[in-house]
């Protein structure tokens, strides 16, 4: 099973949410094609309700516990409302950067990257 698929099945099981998004952004980031390590979840439940985002933060990290400690996911943006919230957003999380860390700017290692290698 692929990781996006995992996060989106525990997501669904861990949660009453009338909004469940996940979104690779790996090709975002400096990491060989189709790799699955970043990620971004946005997620709308009245579950959050009177929660500070700390604690919504908790809940995601404890449901996705295996894919975050030593698993595949290196990053994981998450954007977590509660059913007003997200009305009041417009129905849309924020637009990712592209990442410009790491090595973006290293032509040799675009190139590694490019076909498949680690470094």
């Amino acid at each position: 099973m692929k990781v996006q698929e995992s996060i989106e099945e525990k997501l669904v099981a861990g949660f009453n949410a009338s909004v469940i998004s996940v979104e690779n952004e790996s090709h975002m980031h400096s990491v060989p094609p189709n790799s699955e390590t970043h990620f971004k979840v946005t997620l709308v439940s009245a579950d959050f309700e009177g929660q500070m985002k700390v604690r919504r933060h908790q809940a995601i990290y404890k449901v996705l516990a295996n894919e975050l400690a030593g698993g595949p996911v290196h990053a994981l943006a998450l954007h977590l409302y509660t059913p007003e919230e997200w009305a009041a957003s417009g129905q849309a999380s924020p637009v990712s950067p592209n990442c410009m860390g790491g090595s973006k700017g290293d032509t040799a290692m675009d190139k590694k990257l490019q076909q498949g290698a680690n470094g």
